[in-house]
Formats: C-alpha cells, sequence, structure tokens
C-alpha cells in the first residue's frame, strides 16, 4: 500500500507549449491543484534532459490578473530570434459582451538565461488579442507563431455556427497583432476548432521542420480537436503563401470521418520542432474513459501519452506517428519467440517479463491505477514495451467485407463499429490475430490488441486494426469502448508489424511503422501486476506466424 504524493491526486489535461530550450525540454499541462475534476486550472509546468525522466518545476502560469481570472487555459510557445521564448495563451475573464470572455495573452520569462525558465511574467499590456462578439465564448488556443514576409503569423481556434474556423492574425512585434481579413482555413458541419495546429513536414526526408519553414519540398499539415467528437483529426495540404490560405489535398477527408492522429483515447494534442535531433514530436493527452465519480475516488485524472515523433508517409496521404526513441532506454529483462506458429484458437503466453515497480507516472509518462479499498489507494502497476511481426501464407482464407457496414455505420464510427460485432471470439479468415494484453490468470479480463483482414469485391485487402477496452475490467461502472481504425497495407509481403506499450490503466499501440494508432484507457481489476500476463493469439482459419516477437519488461523512469 502507499499514500498518493498530494501533488499527483490531481486531474491532468492538454500539453501545452512543449519546447527545446537551451538543453532542457519543457512541457506545460493544465493541471488542477486542488482536486481531480476540472477547474482551478494552472500551467503545471516539468522539465527533462531526455522526454523520459522529468522534473516538476513551479505552476508557470496562474489565473492572477483580470485578462486571466477565470483561468489560464491551452496555448502555445514561439522561441523569438535572440533566443527569447514567449507564450501564447488562452486568459478566461468577466468582461462583457458575456462571461467566459475568451481573450489571448502573452506570457515571457523574468530571465531567459535561465534554461530551467522557472518564472513567467504576464505584462499589463494583456490582452494582446480579444474575439468579436460573435465568438466572445469560442475564441481560442493560439498555435506555435511563424514568420511570413516579415511578419509573424498565428492562428487561434473558433467557429461560426457550426463551421469551424481558425482565425489568422499579423504581427510585426508579437505584441500588436491584427486580424487578417480571411481566416488561414475553415471546415463547415464540424463545430469548434480546438488546439488547432499548424506546420510543415517534409516530402523528401525524415527530418522534422520548424514552424517557420513555409517553403520547399514541404507539405503541411492542419490539426484540430473537434470538441463535438474528441477526435484529433488533421489533413495533409499546401500552404498557399500568397493567399496565406492552407488548402488541404485532393482527395482528404476534412471532417471528423478523415485522418486521425489516434484512434482511441487520444485529444488536445500539440506538437513542437525539437531542433537538437531534427524531429517534430507531438504530445497528447489519453483523457479517461471513467465516470466523473470514479475520478473522485481514485483521487486522479488524466495522463500524457509517451511522446511521438512525427513524419510523413512515404505515400504523402497520411503521418507515421511513433515512440520516441529515448523511450528504449528504458528496456529491461527481455524474452523473445521467433517462428512460431499460431494455428486457429491458439493462445501462447510470452513469459519471463515481469512487472514494474510502482513509481509516480500519473503526469507524463503513463499511468498508473488506482484501486480504492477501505480509503486506501492501492497502486499497481505492469509495464512491457512489445514489438511483433506477424506473417502469413496467403490472402486467400481472408473474410469478406460486408458491404452492409458501409450503409449501417457513419464513417467515422465505421472500423471500431466492426471491432465491436466482430470482437476476438468470432472466429474469422485471416483473422482476429495479435495480442492479449493485461490478461488475468483465468482470462476474465483482457485487453485485445488484434487485426482483421477483409477480402473487398473490388479484389482490395481492408486491414483492421482494433483494441477493444470491453473485456478489460470486471468493474461495470468504467466506460470501456471498442477501438478501431483501417490500416493502409497493401500486404504484398504478406506481414504486419505491431509495438505496444503496455501499462496498467493505458494501452499504446502502434500499427505498421505507425500508420494507425490507437491507445486504450483500461482499469482492470485482477489483471494486476504478476497476475497480469501477456499472450499471442489467433483465432482465424488460416495459420499465422510470429516472425519475430521481442518483448521488454520497462525499468522506472524518474517522474515527476
Amino acid at each position: 500500500m502507499h499514500d498518493l504524493p498530494p501533488k499527483l491526486v490531481k486531474r491532468l489535461k492538454d500539453p501545452n507549449a512543449p519546447m527545446f530550450y537551451k538543453g532542457i525540454y519543457h512541457l506545460f499541462y493544465q493541471y488542477n491543484p486542488k482536486g481531480s475534476v476540472w477547474g482551478n486550472i494552472v500551467w503545471a509546468h516539468s522539465v527533462s534532459e531526455d522526454l523520459i525522466n522529468w522534473t516538476p518545476l513551479e505552476p508557470a502560469i496562474e489565473p492572477s490578473k483580470p485578462f486571466d481570472q477565470f483561468g489560464c487555459w491551452f496555448g502555445s510557445a514561439t522561441v523569438l530570434p535572440g533566443d527569447k521564448p514567449v507564450i501564447l495563451y488562452t486568459g478566461i475573464t468577466a468582461e462583457q459582451p458575456k462571461p467566459g470572455y475568451q481573450v489571448q495573452n502573452y506570457a515571457i520569462p523574468e530571465d531567459s538565461s535561465d534554461p530551467y525558465l522557472t518564472k513567467w511574467i504576464k505584462p499589463d499590456d494583456n490582452p494582446i488579442i480579444k474575439p468579436t462578439q460573435e465568438n466572445a465564448s469560442a475564441f481560442r488556443d493560439p498555435t506555435t507563431a511563424w514568420m511570413l514576409n516579415g511578419q509573424w503569423e498565428m492562428t487561434v481556434g473558433s467557429k461560426r455556427d457550426m463551421v469551424g474556423v481558425t482565425y489568422l492574425y499579423r504581427s510585426p512585434d508579437f505584441i500588436n497583432w491584427t486580424i487578417v481579413d480571411h481566416p488561414l482555413h475553415e471546415t463547415e458541419n464540424v463545430g469548434m476548432f480546438e488546439c488547432p495546429d499548424f506546420y510543415p513536414v517534409s516530402i523528401m526526408g525524415e527530418n522534422g521542420l520548424d514552424t517557420t519553414v513555409v517553403e520547399g519540398e514541404i507539405k503541411h499539415v492542419f490539426k484540430v480537436s473537434l470538441d463535438m467528437t474528441r477526435y484529433d483529426c488533421y489533413t495533409i495540404g499546401k500552404y498557399d503563401i500568397e493567399q496565406d490560405i492552407y488548402i488541404p489535398d485532393e482527395g482528404m477527408i476534412d471532417s471528423w470521418a478523415g485522418l486521425r492522429y489516434d484512434w482511441g483515447n487520444f485529444y488536445a494534442s500539440k506538437s513542437f520542432f525539437d531542433p537538437s535531433k531534427n524531429r517534430r514530436v507531438i504530445w497528447g493527452w489519453a483523457n479517461e474513459s471513467s465516470p466523473i465519480d470514479e475520478y473522485v475516488k481514485k483521487g486522479w485524472a488524466g495522463i500524457q501519452c509517451i511522446p511521438r515523433t512525427v513524419l510523413l508517409d512515404p505515400s504523402g496521404k497520411q503521418l507515421l506517428l511513433w515512440p520516441v526513441a529515448e523511450l528504449e532506454t528504458l528496456r529491461d529483462v527481455n524474452v523473445q519467440l521467433s517462428n512460431m506458429e499460431l494455428n486457429h484458437g491458439d493462445k501462447v503466453e510470452v513469459k519471463g517479463i515481469t512487472a514494474a515497480q510502482v513509481r509516480y507516472s500519473i503526469l507524463l509518462a503513463r499511468a498508473t491505477y488506482l484501486q480504492h479499498t477501505q480509503s486506501t489507494l492501492n497502486r499497481n502497476i505492469t509495464s512491457i514495451y512489445v514489438d511483433v511481426v506477424f506473417t502469413f501464407p496467403s490472402l486467400d482464407k481472408a473474410e469478406a467485407y460486408d458491404n452492409a457496414w458501409d450503409e449501417t455505420y457513419p464513417p467515422e464510427t465505421l472500423a471500431e463499429n466492426i471491432c465491436e460485432v466482430m470482437g476476438t471470439t468470432k472466429q474469422g479468415g485471416l483473422g482476429p490475430f495479435g495480442l492479449l494484453t493485461l490478461t488475468s490468470n483465468d482470462f476474465e479480463e483482457y485487453t485485445p490488441v488484434f487485426f482483421r483482414v477483409f477480402n473487398t469485391p473490388n479484389t482490395n485487402r481492408r486491414v483492421l486494426m482494433c483494441s477493444d477496452a470491453m473485456p478489460s475490467t470486471l468493474n461495470d461502472q468504467e466506460y470501456r469502448p471498442s477501438f478501431g481504425g483501417f490500416v493502409d497495407l497493401d500486404l504484398a509481403d504478406n506481414k504486419i508489424s505491431l509495438r505496444s506499450l503496455i501499462d496498467h490503466s493505458v494501452v499504446e499501440s502502434f500499427a505498421a511503422g505507425g500508420k494507425t494508432v490507437i491507445t486504450s484507457r483500461v482499469y482492470p481489476t485482477l489483471a494486476i501486476n504478476e497476475n497480469a500476463h501477456l499472450h499471442v493469439f489467433n483465432n482465424g482459419t488460416e495459420i499465422v506466424t510470429i516472425e519475430r516477437l521481442d518483448a521488454w519488461s520497462m525499468k522506472n523512469p524518474v517522474m515527476n
């Protein structure tokens, strides 16, 4: 039994203003120091030298001025020439025309020579941007800025009725901002654009790019968090610097039925350019699946996912998201399997990897599950990192794709609905096969991550990836969704790869090098510590071979 450290018994939300500055990584995040539900939000602040081991500092920004007295919300960081970091953030005021008036403010370090940026100042000339009356309560989340024609530009999320909008602003000095006469981008019938992100990706190489790169062999990514569905959706396209607008590529679905960073518990993400390794890194909030009374019982809510690098897929039609390489420094005991055939009904346990020791990791890298027992919170954790490549001799036994699904389910939930209907127990042809994570001794609880391959009438294949929380816990008070996404693979080599990062309340899974990613929040009651097991399974009629499998127990990082 372990008492919870008071600093961690809180609600954690959106990642804000990540940046690399003078050798130090900084992450700010929405945080309630007074409880495990929404409210009393400050900008908590943690620092790291490697994105894995983190040290907490005092909150960077707290409500204290008329321009933010009712909230310091989402924001971004821009490092100006001369190593001068500036934070732009949304403040909530009591001004008219209505309560909840949302304005954009800036904050600067008290001492920019301090690599830890421990003190921040909110100058009295705030707010620097006020909304129009039509969007006073829907005007938030300023982006990292970029330079165009000698002026700084950035965009702020909003809406007009059901039209999602990012208003565009320009400034010669980063303080005096004027609105441009057109948005950077807008989309009909999607509602509020929250937490917009706008950045370039290279067509030619694997290096990330700073936001200020606006021309060359690049495409641009426009990502928004859609409040109505709680999806982080993106399109890939062109930044037209003559018209100063973003235009999605032809064929991109510019709505919640389009591409997502993650098809599971993932929202309010924010990216930054890491100049120390020439990469772009994305942080995302793994929002909870519990009812509010469960938050109160556990004493905390919300975690950050493992940071992920982002690259443009060679096809140019999607992104690849992948856990940062530094995570591999925590690998410990290793178990390997190779050239093992799985026949229909096989479940093979991956033995020899051990549960990680208890660690206080709620805030950043991972989360623990807190089981309430007679007023004492018992922290239990299992942490495993697994890479596996599955092969199969043929695609001939892939089952037929049911076209009725396309008529029955909306496109934005099509994959997850098929996952829910088919599950792991319904026998297929090529699949279901994959991992059974966090499995209890008698299989009463388990969290499967698996694939099914379908034949379609035009002879193409559809690869479905599922992460199913339905059988993950016996606690029926928890929300237990089936998550799913299609994987864009031609299967010419008859292979599918999977990487899963498994902790006691979260399973992050990456298919085919990051083409499709699903994060599931799970809350097992039986599959804990030595009673949590990992299996590989096949419930299809086609033989599936484990070409190779590497699984590691993970060492503890230094974590808040």
